[in-house]
């Protein structure tokens, strides 16, 4: 058996005519750079997500980007984000003007420790930028109780966390704003690259609006940026958008299926969730023994794996100049050599996921 780790393919013929009715549309329209498909996907996800502003942009680490310039961050400004992320979460930091602060994660839910943050503040410290990893939200109440006591704004990276909800609110509702990648293998992907930030503050989001359009078109108050979403991919993201709910339970249905047919394995730690936390598996992420052999061996059965993200960000060489040790963030660092994402994606068929599993059973089994 062979099997793909994401399956786009099975998801567009799930909803072919739907999608080709929408592409049609726009090229019938030449409706190719904003347009009312944007202004209606806009509308509609602000509505999914439960605020009143969806600013759409390019791609995820534009959304990042913007909202911190939205903010206002100046030079040498310290904002703190996790050490367990995509590059995305810390590299825009730098770009905006700030300096990262790194900190530790949760050792079971690879979310930033909210009791190791405070630590990290200081007097030049302006910002949080939780990252709500793998589609499981980090803990918000004391993120955000940390906010409100040093007076710092909160950035939520929603990136990978579509729908998630922590005490049975959704993510994106908690900070000054929140950022969303819809790159085409997230819940929620496009045909390309696309992102959004979102926020209940009118005035920041007609900001990062002009901001994102050339400081405003036709009347350009400001030096902006070109970072638009095009019709196109507003088009397909609205028609894709009412499944979502659909493929995020079905996206727990096959974690659900992994959770038991790994539960006898020893050496795999499956997925934990902690508890308020609605999970919506963006990736199922195992921690295992000896990772590299079974990774290979499960590549020679037919079943991709993929390290999400083979080093904490503080260990790349992108990073060397901020001098850290594997002391400073152990919980990051012992994860990032035992982390392993299975294939995972709401057309997952039950016999799929019980192939995987037996072969790291195998696995086990015969060489130990």
């Amino acid at each position: 058996m062979k099997i793909p780790f994401v399956d786009l393919h099975a998801q567009y013929l799930s909803i072919k005519t739907e999608i080709d009715t929408a592409i049609a549309g726009v090229i019938a329209e030449s409706s190719f750079i904003r347009g009312h498909q944007v202004d209606q996907f806009e509308q509609e996800f602000a509505a999914v997500v439960g605020v009143k502003n969806c600013v759409s942009c390019a791609n995820g680490t534009d959304a990042l980007y913007i909202a911190m310039r939205g903010l206002g961050v100046k030079p040498d400004d310290e904002i703190i984000t996790t050490a367990h992320s995509w590059i995305s979460t810390s590299e825009t930091i730098t770009q905006a003007g700030g300096k990262v602060v790194f900190c530790d994660t949760d050792v079971e839910t690879f979310t930033i420790d909210p009791e190791r943050i405070e630590a990290a503040i200081t007097p030049r410290t302006v910002g949080i930028i939780p990252v709500h990893l793998y589609g499981q939200p980090a803990a918000m109440d004391p993120i955000m109780a940390i906010a409100a006591k040093h007076k710092l704004w909160v950035i939520e990276d929603c990136a990978q966390a579509h729908l998630a909800e922590f005490k049975g609110r959704q993510v994106g509702t908690w900070g000054n704003a929140a950022t969303f990648s819809f790159y085409p293998g997230k819940n929620l992907g496009a045909m390309g690259d696309a992102g959004c930030l979102v926020t209940g503050d009118d005035q920041l989001a007609a900001w990062c609006a002009m901001y994102a359009r050339h400081g405003g078109k036709g009347d350009h108050q400001i030096e902006g940026i070109n970072s638009r979403l095009d019709g196109l991919q507003a088009a397909i993201l609205s028609v894709k958008l009412p499944h979502l709910r659909k493929w995020t339970e079905e996206r727990r249905r096959v974690a659900a299926l992994y959770d038991s047919a790994l539960a006898d394995i020893p050496q795999v730690r499956t997925p934990q969730v902690a508890e308020g936390r609605t999970h919506v598996y963006h990736l199922y992420v195992i921690r295992c023994d000896r990772r590299d052999e079974l990774k290979s061996h499960l590549a020679s059965h037919g079943v991709p794996t993929v390290l999400n993200y083979p080093k904490a960000l503080p260990f790349y060489p992108a990073y060397d100049y901020l001098g850290h040790k594997p002391g400073d963030f152990p919980h990051a660092f012992a994860n990032q050599s035992r982390i392993l994402s299975l294939p995972i994606y709401p057309e997952m068929s039950e016999e799929q996921i019980d192939y995987v599993a037996q072969k790291i059973r195998n696995f086990y089994s015969t060489t130990e």
